[in-house]
């Protein structure tokens, strides 16, 4: 299978044009009302999952050392970086394409595997890109409620419809920040309808004790991950992230307009950071330590949430979210926006502890005024 790069860019340029009429949307715009607003440069910014502690230093000094570079594409580099990653893995390297996050990849999941004939099946609420890709693809979209534990109602989702072409998972879910059993995905890639794809967003996974789902590419199942730099390894103004799958899975995707032009200081970042053994666990423990102490205080003052596993939570503020957000806002605390099913909870990065303990202060004076 040729990589897909630079070089390949003429031949899939009749197919990049289906992808030109889409706007790929990434987290802060999804939705008009979540906007980010100009706001004052001491605000407290908890409002879009990104990572305050930012890239590490190994990847900090390889982009500073590259960007003397900056005038050359340097392919090699990204084949460095499916390399590394594919060793650390277990994986052919040819199963995997890097990519600019994780977005643009599953846009074209979807775009290569729904039509008007084939709906795309998510969870509801969930991230949305994928119901906007199926939308541009005039693909039915089914929302399914999550269970009550906030897990992806697998065997609904199944019902829901036998005609299905995309089944997404993001797991940890966004927004809730909690975790579908590996058992529940084994159940929905072993009951799915014939021709139709599992598409697993993997984005906050680093930040959980969950078992990865790669096992199940390698296993040959019709199963595309998604992984991305933006959370734990605190890359999302840098833009890199993987799709992996199956070859044949793989070259339809990236066939609907996945040439890659990949930022070198991206790649040469997402290298250093896999390189780092200690990188994941630490910032799993900060992210853990800092959300618990948030947990302990919501709790305290009798504040109801979901219970998250990642780095951001849902709390329930009794009243229109939109409202709370406002003021919030008035007092220089940036917090995330509602869902349609929710649309009294309100979702929240977990920042630094100060950050936090900013948001305690104002939080509490807004839902006590």
């Amino acid at each position: 299978m040729p990589r897909f790069s630079r070089r390949s860019f003429l031949h899939l340029s009749a197919a990049a044009s289906t992808l030109a009429a889409f706007r790929i949307t990434t987290e802060p715009m999804l939705a008009t009302a979540s906007r980010r607003k100009p706001h004052a440069a001491d605000a407290v910014v908890i409002d879009s999952n990104e990572n305050p502690l930012g890239p590490s230093q190994s990847a900090r000094e390889a982009v500073a050392a590259i960007i003397p570079q900056g005038g050359r594409y340097l392919d090699e580099l990204t084949d460095e970086l499916i390399s590394t990653f594919a060793q650390i893995e277990g994986l052919n390297p040819k199963w995997i394409q890097a990519t600019a996050g994780s977005t643009p990849p599953l846009a074209l999941s979807v775009l290569a595997f729904t039509s008007p004939g084939k709906s795309f099946v998510t969870a509801d609420p969930s991230f949305e890109t994928g119901m906007f890709a199926a939308e541009h693809n005039s693909a039915r979209v089914v929302k399914v409620p999550l269970t009550k534990t906030y897990a992806h109602d697998v065997k609904a989702m199944l019902a829901a419809d036998p005609n299905g072409g995309v089944f997404y998972i993001c797991n940890p879910n966004n927004p809730t920040g909690t975790l579908t059993p590996r058992s529940d995905i084994d159940y929905l890639v072993a009951n799915k309808p014939k021709d139709s794809i599992v598409l697993i967003d993997e984005a906050y996974i680093h930040l959980t004790e969950a078992p990865p789902t790669l096992d199940l590419v390698k296993a040959g199942k019709d199963v595309i991950v998604l992984r991305t730099f933006s959370k734990v390894y605190g890359m999302a103004g840098l833009r890199c992230g993987f799709i992996v799958a199956r070859p044949d899975l793989l070259e339809k995707v990236m066939n609907r307009g996945g040439f890659n032009f990949m930022p070198i200081t991206a790649v040469v970042a997402a290298t250093a950071s896999l390189k780092d053994p200690n990188l994941v666990a630490e910032r799993r423990r900060i992210n853990a330590g800092v959300r618990q102490e948030t947990f302990q205080f919501l709790d305290h003052h009798g504040f109801s949430y979901i219970p998250s596993e990642t780095n951001c939570f849902m709390v329930d503020v009794k009243r229109p979210g939109q409202q709370v957000r406002d003021a919030m806002a008035k007092e220089n605390v940036l917090v995330g926006r509602t869902w349609p099913i929710m649309p009294n909870y309100l979702r929240v990065t977990v920042g630094t502890q100060e950050e936090m303990c900013r948001f305690q202060s104002a939080f509490l004076k807004v839902m006590t005024a």
